[in-house]
Formats: C-alpha cells, structure tokens, sequence
C-alpha cells in the first residue's frame, strides 16, 4: 500500500466519523481545521485507524502528533511492520 492509498482511506475514516464527504484531508491539517475534531473525536478517530488497518498505537505515540502527515507516517510505519 503506498502513502497515497493509506491518506484515501485516511480521509474515508475522517469523512465518516465527522460525517463531512467534503472533507480534505492534507499533511498538514490538524485538529484546528476539522469542525468537531476534539479530545472526545481524536480518542474515536484513533479508535477507527486501528481497526480499519489492524494496528496499534501507545499512547505516547498518539499524543505527540502535530497534523495529520506525522499520523500517516505512522500509519504507514506501523501497517508495514
């Protein structure tokens, strides 16, 4: 899977839980650029990442995100490993 599909299917996971098909993910949006993206939201969305790629993330991990291409990264990292 290359960085481009895990950001397709990335921004499918974004779609849903914040329930906006217009949504446009890129690496550099953050919670700030999201309508409702809060804590509540981020604890669902890396509930939603996890079970749709079948991975894992400590908790450290998650809260040192700044955007969401540091999020694809460990997508990517994580899926490959």
């Amino acid at each position: 899977m290359t960085m481009r599909d895990f950001r397709g299917e990335l921004q499918e996971i974004f779609r849903d839980l914040f329930d906006d098909d217009d949504i446009e993910i890129h690496a550099g949006t953050t919670a700030a650029d999201i309508k409702g993206w809060d804590s509540l939201n981020n604890v669902r969305l890396v509930v939603m990442i996890e079970k749709h790629f079948g991975i894992r993330f400590s908790t450290g991990e998650v809260v040192s995100l700044k955007d969401v291409g540091e999020l694809l990264s460990l997508i990517e990292a994580r899926a490959a490993g």
